[in-house]
């Protein structure tokens, strides 16, 4: 499966009910999300960006349509076989940073590989080599009211890591951070990218981000209207 996309998307649809009435949230969505690549999904809010995250990211399920992540069918797999999946192949970045605020920063990395069930040393070695990568091997013990929003988000960013998935979702990474921050942020994903292959989803406004697309989709109302693919170096 080396030569599959990262996401394939075919005919996705995903509606919803609001108060008796039934609202499109994706419409006929069909792409492919190619493997180790920075991607980034556009478009004015209400456009159907977090929707689509939360589909490719396995946390909801179309409504029509069918969704593969990492060559894996996702309608194949039963809700308990979808968490573990999950768990293993997706890392999840948030604006908000999401980072359990009574647990040390060593502790926030550490946390998915807890649900993983490694070892206390798999655990020790992995959690300590992904904080010197995100340099932050002096702040283990601090806590996230303690570190700087450019360190929380390198924090999110090693815990999103740790357990070396595949794919990486960001929705607006950069979004709290100012723009040396969001710069670093930045140089950061695309180092870990292309050390490790892993494939980066995005979904943001921010223009800087954007910048650094190697492809970007672009959603309006629901529906993909646009697909760019950044010239070669």
């Amino acid at each position: 499966m080396t030569d599959a996309p990262a996401v394939r998307l075919h005919d996705v649809e995903k509606t919803y009910e609001e108060e008796g009435l039934r609202v499109t949230a994706l419409a006929g969505i069909t792409a492919d999300i190619p493997r180790g690549r920075f991607v980034m999904i556009v478009g004015p809010s209400g456009s159907g960006k977090s929707t689509l995250l939360n589909l490719i990211g396995c946390i909801d399920r179309p409504t029509r349509g069918t969704v593969e992540v990492a060559g894996q069918a996702i309608a194949a797999l039963s809700d308990d076989r979808l968490t573990d999946f999950r768990a293993r192949a997706v890392g999840f970045v948030f604006q908000n940073f999401n980072l359990f605020p009574v647990l040390s920063a060593y502790e926030n990395v550490e946390y998915p590989l807890l649900l993983l069930g490694l070892t206390a040393k798999e655990r020790r070695e992995r959690t300590m080599a992904m904080l010197e990568q995100v340099g932050l091997a002096e702040q283990a013990r601090q806590r996230p009211n303690q570190l700087s929003g450019g360190q929380k988000q390198r924090v999110a960013i090693a815990r999103a890591l740790v357990k070396g998935p595949s794919l990486v979702l960001a929705d607006e990474p950069t979004a709290n951070l100012d723009s040396a921050n969001g710069a670093a942020i930045i140089a950061l994903m695309r180092e870990v990218q292309r050390q490790h292959a892993t494939s980066f989803v995005f979904s943001t406004h921010d223009p800087q981000l954007m910048s650094h697309a190697d492809e970007t989709f672009t959603l309006k109302d629901g529906k993909l209207v646009g697909h760019h693919m950044a010239e070669a170096a």
